[in-house]
C-alpha cells in the first residue's frame, strides 16, 4: 500500500532524474529558467527560511544536482549558466550566514579549541534524542522505508560531494582522505561502492533505487543535510570545514549505523538489504581514528589557521543532523508521515 504512492517515481538507474515539482518562488524561478526561459532569478527573501525552508532548499538541492546528474531534458550547459551560479550564491549565502549565526554548539567562551579535541567532545556527548536508537526499538516497516527514502538523497551518491575535496589537499591529509574515500567507493570493486548498497537495501524494502527518485518527498530539513556537504565541498574556501563535517561523520558513524541493522534484522530484512550497514561498522572504527588523527590532525597541523573553520563544519554537521533528526521523531511520534503530504497524494 506504502508504494502505491511512488508508483510515478521510476527511473532507469543510469538515468538523470527528472525536475521535481517547485515549493515556492525561488523553485519555480529556477525550474522556468531551466527550462528555458530567460527571467530574472529572485534573491532568497524573508520568507525564505534559510535552514530548512522547504522552496529554498529545494531550490539549492536542485542548483547543486546541475554539478552532479542533472536533470532529464535539462541542457548540461546550465551548469556553468553565469546567471544561474549568481542565484546559487544567493541561496548558498543565506544558508552559510544563517549557520553562522546560530553557533551551533560553539565553545563555551569563544575560546578556539584543537578540533580534534572539540571533534572528540561533540562525537561522545549527546546531541538530543537518538533516532537510531527510536528506529531500532520501535519504528515498523513504513517508518523504515521513510528513513530510506530521506537518506537515499545522499547515499546513492555517498562520498561524491566529500570528493570535491580531494584536488585541494595534499601530504598526509589527502593520504588520509584518500583512504577514507577509497573505502566509502568499494575498493574499486563493482557494486560494493556504498552507494550502491544502498540501492539494495532500498530494492529490499520495496523502495525505487534510482538516483533522485524520491526528491519530491523530501523536506527542507532532508535536504539540507546534503546542501551542507555539497556547499562546503563545491567551495575551496570552505575545504576545512568539509574536512570538519567528514571526520565527524566517520566518527559518530559506528553505534547508528550498528542500530539500524538490528531495525532491519527485526522488520525481516535480509542479509543484503543490512549489508550496508554492516560495513559501516565494520569499517569506520578505523575510519574515526584516521579522520580525527591523521585527517583533521595532518591538515590543521599544517594550516593551524584553518583549525576554527574545521570545528565550525563539524558542529554545522551536528545542527543539521538534529532538525532532521527532530522533525523524523516529532512526525513518528505524532502517528504522521515524516515526508512532504504533497508526495503522498493518493496513499491508502
Amino acid at each position: 500500500m506504502f508504494l502505491g504512492a511512488w508508483s510515478g517515481y521510476a527511473h532507469s538507474m543510469s538515468a538523470s532524474p527528472r525536475l521535481p515539482e517547485p515549493r515556492g518562488p525561488l523553485s519555480s524561478a529556477l525550474f522556468a529558467r531551466l527550462g528555458g526561459g530567460s527571467g530574472a532569478l529572485p534573491a532568497p527573501g524573508p520568507d525564505a527560511e534559510p535552514l530548512s525552508g522547504d522552496d529554498l532548499h529545494l531550490a539549492l538541492h536542485c542548483s547543486y544536482e546541475l554539478a552532479y546528474r542533472g536533470f532529464a531534458g535539462v541542457d548540461d550547459r546550465y551548469e556553468w549558466d553565469l546567471e544561474l551560479l549568481r542565484f546559487r550564491q544567493g541561496l548558498e549565502d543565506a544558508f552559510e550566514r544563517a549557520l553562522r549565526a546560530e553557533g551551533p554548539n560553539r565553545p563555551a567562551g569563544g575560546e578556539r579549541l584543537d578540533p580534534r579535541v572539540e571533534l572528540t567532545r561533540l562525537a561522545t556527548e549527546p546531541a538530543g534524542p537518538s533516532l537510531s536508537t527510536w528506529v531500532a526499538e520501535r519504528a515498523d516497516r513504513v517508518q523504515l522505508q521513510e528513513l530510506l527514502i530521506h537518506r537515499s538523497a545522499y547515499q546513492r551518491k555517498e562520498a561524491d560531494p566529500h570528493s570535491w575535496g580531494l584536488p585541494r589537499l595534499d601530504g598526509p591529509a589527502k593520504s588520509a582522505f584518500v583512504e577514507i574515500q577509497t573505502d566509502e567507493y568499494g575498493d574499486g570493486r563493482p557494486g560494493q561502492a556504498h552507494a550502491d548498497l544502498f540501492g539494495v537495501t532500498m530494492a529490499d524494502f520495496g523502495l525505487d533505487p534510482a538516483y533522485g527518485a524520491y526528491t519530491d518527498g523530501l523536506p527542507g530539513s532532508t535536504l539540507a543535510t546534503g546542501n551542507l556537504i555539497s556547499l562546503f565541498g563545491l567551495h575551496r574556501r570552505l575545504l576545512p570545514c568539509l574536512i570538519g563535517h567528514l571526520a565527524l561523520f566517520e566518527m559518530t558513524s559506528v553505534g547508528p549505523m550498528g542500530r539500524y541493522v538490528q531495525a532491519i534484522r527485526r522488520l525481516g530484512g535480509s542479509s543484503d538489504a543490512q549489508r550496508f550497514y554492516a560495513v559501516h561498522v565494520e569499517a569506520d572504527v578505523r575510519h574515526a581514528e584516521i579522520a580525527r588523527d591523521r585527517l583533521v590532525g595532518g591538515y590543521v597541523d599544517e594550516h593551524p589557521e584553518h583549525a576554527g573553520e574545521v570545528g565550525f563544519g563539524a558542529r554545522a554537521l551536528r545542527a543539521v543532523e538534529g532538525r532532521f533528526a527532530g522533525h523524523l521523531l516529532r512526525a513518528w511520534e505524532a502517528g504522521r508521515s515524516s515526508l512532504r503530504p504533497a508526495a503522498l497524494a493518493g496513499a491508502v
